[in-house]
């Protein structure tokens, strides 16, 4: 599984840096190959040279906001699978995310044994 790990890329994108290190890390300690981005401008740059296996999003960005990428990825490729990831849990916001096609929405800090169920379980259906 280690070989398929690295051939699905996950796309970390958040505005803080400290929080994008931190995912990558514990991804890479997975066994997974994490590209982390700052902003959704990049997000959707990386999406269109090379699709993710699974995207996590955060929402509250400067710039194009969390929930505008996400509509914005499902509109290049729906069958990205996206999880948000964000600060602020507010259940409107999370239905308005799941109608726009995201899969999952977890808040943040992190729990990451939660996280790495919720990688697995998109990227390893069968597993």
């Amino acid at each position: 599984m280690d070989e398929v790990k690295q051939n699905k890329y996950i796309l970390v994108v958040d505005d803080d840096p400290k929080i994008l290190k931190l995912i990558a890390l514990r991804l890479a300690q997975e066994g997974y190959r994490a590209v982390a981005v700052e902003s959704g401008e990049s997000a959707l740059a990386h999406i269109k040279i090379e699709p993710p296996g699974l995207v996590l999003l955060d929402i509250m960005m400067p710039g194009i906001s969390g929930f505008e990428v996400l509509k914005r990825i499902k509109a290049m490729d729906p069958n990205v699978p996206v999880c948000i990831v964000t600060a602020v849990y507010d259940e409107a916001e999370g239905a308005r995310c799941f109608e726009a096609g995201a899969y999952e929405y977890i808040t943040k800090p992190i729990d990451f044994e939660y996280l790495k169920k919720a990688v697995l379980i998109k990227l390893f259906p069968e597993e």
